[in-house]
């Protein structure tokens, strides 16, 4: 038994904030942390980006899914929130109540929203697939990642890569200005440099993807 990490798909209108995403053009929403009160509702923190920010409070006002909104810092063309979302949940009731896993991220817009989500282990992820299907939500599993291999699984990218960018970062590769080649660095980890180049940009991408990038979509 290990730890699951899976990232899935939910569509616009069968979760929270639809009303929301269906009114407002080029909004974005990004989940910085979940607190699960109870079955009734759910209290996240989000980050909103839109182009008006006086119109997307009042829209949220108005949104069904949402009460108890509450303004908490304002930057440039980006609103942090917290609220609580009372209606469209039942996914995340399943997930963080009735399973105890955790929501790593979560974004949304109008393409729908995209969740990364640590299971105790693959019978609480088959669960909470069931419990979508039978309830009439759409539950679209776009990869899953054991952890019994090690932690690199978190990010998708394999243990080659991990090792590799460890000894990366460790050897100063990163640095500005870089303390070593790649060339050196290649030579040092026994591979040719045109290898290294690959395997590094193979795992930063995957780790951009499934960290910093989680709503970007595609390959």
């Amino acid at each position: 038994m290990s730890a699951t990490i899976v990232e899935v798909e939910l569509p616009t209108a069968e979760f929270a904030l639809s009303e929301t995403i269906s009114e407002l053009d080029n909004i974005e929403f990004e989940v910085e942390r979940f607190v699960a009160q109870d079955a009734d509702h759910i209290m996240p923190f989000v980050w909103v980006t839109g182009n008006d920010g006086d119109r997307i409070k009042a829209v949220l006002e108005r949104d069904e899914s949402v009460d108890n909104l509450e303004l908490l810092s304002e930057l440039d063309g980006e609103w942090l929130y917290r609220m609580d979302w009372i209606t469209q949940i039942q996914a995340v009731i399943q997930i963080l109540i009735e399973e105890e896993g955790s929501i790593l991220a979560a974004f949304g817009d109008e393409s729908g929203w995209q969740l990364r989500v640590l299971f105790s282990d693959r019978d609480s992820l088959s669960r909470t697939y069931e419990y979508c299907r039978e309830s009439g939500l759409t539950l679209d599993i776009r990869s899953i990642y054991e952890l019994e291999d090690g932690r690199e699984g978190r990010f998708g990218i394999t243990e080659e890569q991990q090792s590799t960018l460890e000894v990366a970062f460790k050897r100063g590769y990163f640095d500005v200005p870089r303390a070593i080649t790649l060339t050196n660095l290649a030579d040092e980890i026994g591979i040719s440099h045109q290898a290294l180049s690959e395997r590094l940009r193979r795992g930063q991408k995957s780790v951009l993807k499934n960290t910093v990038i989680i709503g970007c979509g595609g390959e």
